[in-house]
């Protein structure tokens, strides 16, 4: 679908999704995964990845700005290099995938984060979450996790739940979690920018329909200031699941 042919259903879905990208940056983590299909069921293939990351940079702004000094950079350090590395692969396998499959491809990522959200929400023990400290972790947990986060994030840009396990693994108190994440998506999506306008996803169309987007996703920061602080965040995640989920089997059946 061309950017210039998007009714106002279209229109409606995508500023929803900034809304989201918004909230997601302004305090509640995760919810951004949700914004990832709902994008892709109006703009299909790899445009919909390259449509969503100019948003996730202008909310890393804002978010470095609230958390920027309240960062582990040892834990930084461990997982950042790995990521880097993800990004290329992750690069090398968008050139390789038809764009007639990219929705799926999508739906499948973020699918396979989601179960990894679960996983680390409700099912996993408090002993499971120190992995990242033992003598073991402290060296293959960042490795792993942040080559994962690195291939997500090029292939969905939904990487926020992969990083959100090995932040947690080390058993960092709010404010660290927070901007040690917004550190990490700040380089990572600048650094994602060069490789996505090589792919031809990131366009002059593009970043047009980026800038009518803003509003919403400035209001979604706001937004998500304010949520952040009353609503607990188990049900807040438990709802996001649910959703996430529900576009995503959308996505395999459109």
């Amino acid at each position: 679908m061309e950017f210039s042919q998007l009714g106002f259903s279209d229109w409606a879905t995508l500023m929803f999704s900034a809304f989201l990208q918004g909230m997601s940056k302004g305090g509640i983590p995760g919810l951004g995964i949700l914004a990832v299909p709902f994008v892709a069921m109006v703009i299909p293939g790899k445009a919909s990845t390259g449509l969503v990351l100019p948003m996730l940079v202008v909310g890393d702004m804002f978010a470095l700005l609230i958390w920027r000094k309240s960062v582990s950079v040892p834990d930084l350090l461990r997982a950042l290099p790995w990521a880097l590395l993800g990004v290329l692969a992750g690069w090398r396998l968008l050139g390789k995938i038809p764009d007639a499959y990219m929705s799926q491809v999508i739906a499948t990522t973020v699918l396979l984060i989601l179960v990894i959200q679960v996983w680390r929400k409700f099912l996993s023990s408090s002993k499971e979450n120190t992995e990242g400290r033992n003598s073991i972790g402290k060296h293959i947990f960042p490795a792993f996790m942040g080559s994962l986060g690195g291939i997500t994030t090029m292939l969905a840009n939904a990487a926020g739940p992969v990083i959100g396990v090995y932040l947690l693994s080390l058993r960092l108190d709010k404010a660290r979690f927070l901007g040690t994440s917004a550190w990490f998506f700040f380089i990572v999506n600048w650094i994602k920018v060069p490789f996505m306008v090589e792919q031809n996803m990131i366009t002059r169309e593009s970043l047009s329909t980026n800038l009518v987007m803003v509003p919403a996703l400035l209001c979604g920061v706001g937004m998500g200031v304010l949520i952040a602080r009353r609503m607990k965040q188990r049900t807040f995640e438990i709802a996001v699941i649910v959703l996430a989920s529900a576009a995503c089997l959308k996505l395999f059946f459109s």
